[in-house]
């Protein structure tokens, strides 16, 4: 986590909140030496994480007009933020998707059923919605406005579709950028077990079909 923190270029962020969603190692202090607000969501799922960071930016007294959403694993190179921020400035976006299927990808950092995944999940949003994606990733950046308008609800599994779905049924600007992606650091709960990546499928396509 620190190593995120650290990447992350200082002269583009206003301030870094770190989540601690029950970790078991050394997040919370790697995250406050790097400089992070630290928070904690003891109920488990990355949507509630993703929940617990969006109450605390809700409250302060001047929010931010641009958040960036990034994974904690370092399997995102921090660094490539300014992309999807200028990305969304200069053409008057309103959400810009960081895109693993349009960049480099370090071989073996995405599983086969991530990547296929992610072919089933933005061709059945391109037919059904009529908006083209090429990517869920989590990598991401969002006027903090649109955000809140979208009232995000998911947990779990499904939090970067149910965001790029509601975009679209919105009529939100959207774009994606090219980002770099390698191994992430640890063992991931979701595409690294067969249960994990079975929920989260499940989720994805029940978003999908449920707005449709």
């Amino acid at each position: 986590m620190g190593s995120v923190v650290k990447d992350l270029p200082q002269s583009w962020v206003r301030e870094v909140v770190v989540v601690d969603n029950n970790s078991r190692d050394a997040t919370r202090r790697s995250a406050e030496e790097a400089g992070a607000t630290v928070l904690d969501e003891s109920r488990q799922g990355y949507g509630y994480a993703c929940l617990k960071g969006i109450e605390y930016i809700k409250a302060k007294p001047t929010p931010p007009d641009i958040i960036v959403f990034i994974d904690a694993d370092y399997s995102d190179y921090p660094e490539e933020l300014p992309q999807l921020v200028t990305h969304l400035t200069e053409h008057n976006l309103d959400l810009v998707i960081g895109s693993r299927a349009l960049g480099k990808r370090e071989a073996g950092s995405m599983t086969p059923q991530q990547v296929f995944g992610n072919w089933l999940a933005t061709t059945l949003i391109r037919r059904l919605y009529g908006v083209h994606y090429t990517d869920l990733g989590p990598f991401r950046a969002v006027r903090f406005q649109k955000l809140l308008d979208m009232d995000m609800q998911d947990t779990t599994y499904g939090w970067t579709v149910e965001m790029q779905l509601k975009a679209a049924k919105m009529g939100f600007r959207t774009g994606e950028v090219p980002v770099t992606y390698r191994r992430r650091i640890g063992h991931s709960k979701i595409s690294g077990t067969f249960k994990g990546t079975l929920l989260a499928g499940y989720k994805i396509l029940s978003w999908i079909f449920k707005y449709r």
